[in-house]
């Protein structure tokens, strides 16, 4: 809350010193005034941040995200990963895609989801990595499901992304690769996870003969 000095303060202030004897108040008045002057300084500088403060804070906090969000479900999850023989989602598209070609779309995006303690778990991506990038020089979009965060499951954020690259791929003639590695429906979310699968379906049915659609089993 603000404690600078309202309008009703400072009346009574300026009253006191009117019927204060005249020499006196030339005395005082400069006193006051200065003391009203750096307690509103101190007030303001104090209930709000500096614009630098406000962006040094966002820029931290971004950058912890993204690494979160690139270390996909943590070390020991990817560890348990790779002792099944198995890569992970981004490691996947590294040997895919040409060489410095992927870009991704929704780095950040995190389920809406607030039933059953899903409200204080934080998900960047959502168990997905989806973007564009390119095989020999020629455009394709993709999708990896990342089984290293919540088993891959799909939500009905996690549908929304790989329905952004179906809708993308259609529109340029591109095709759509998919590499599945899920443990299916995220429960938690009940019926919101089901549509998205009818999402992702009917993106299915949509861009039948018009793209290629490729999906492999992970």
């Amino acid at each position: 809350l603000c404690t600078c000095p309202d309008a009703s303060e400072s009346s009574s202030s300026m009253a006191a010193l009117a019927r204060l004897p005249q020499r006196l108040q030339r005395a005082v008045t400069p006193v006051v005034a200065k003391a009203f002057a750096a307690n509103a300084s101190a007030a303001f500088s104090s209930a709000a941040p500096t614009p630098a403060e406000t962006f040094n804070k966002f820029a931290t906090k971004l950058a912890e995200t993204r690494k979160q969000a690139l270390m996909g479900g943590g070390e020991k999850r990817i560890e348990k990963q790779h002792a099944k023989g198995k890569l992970t989602a981004r490691e996947r598209l590294d040997v895919l895609l040409d060489e410095g070609s992927f870009r991704e779309y929704d780095q950040l995006k995190q389920h809406r989801c607030v039933d059953f303690g899903q409200a204080d778990v934080s998900m960047p991506g959502d168990g997905v990595v989806t973007g564009h990038g390119t095989i020999n020089g020629r455009l394709v979009f993709v999708f990896s499901q990342d089984f290293t965060v919540s088993g891959g499951s799909l939500s009905e954020t996690h549908a929304q992304k790989i329905c952004k690259i179906m809708d993308k791929a259609m529109s340029v003639g591109a095709p759509v690769l998919g590499l599945n590695d899920s443990g299916g429906a995220r429960i938690q979310e009940g019926v919101d996870s089901l549509a998205g699968y009818a999402d992702v379906f009917q993106r299915n049915v949509d861009a039948s003969g018009v793209v290629p659609q490729l999906t492999a089993i992970m």
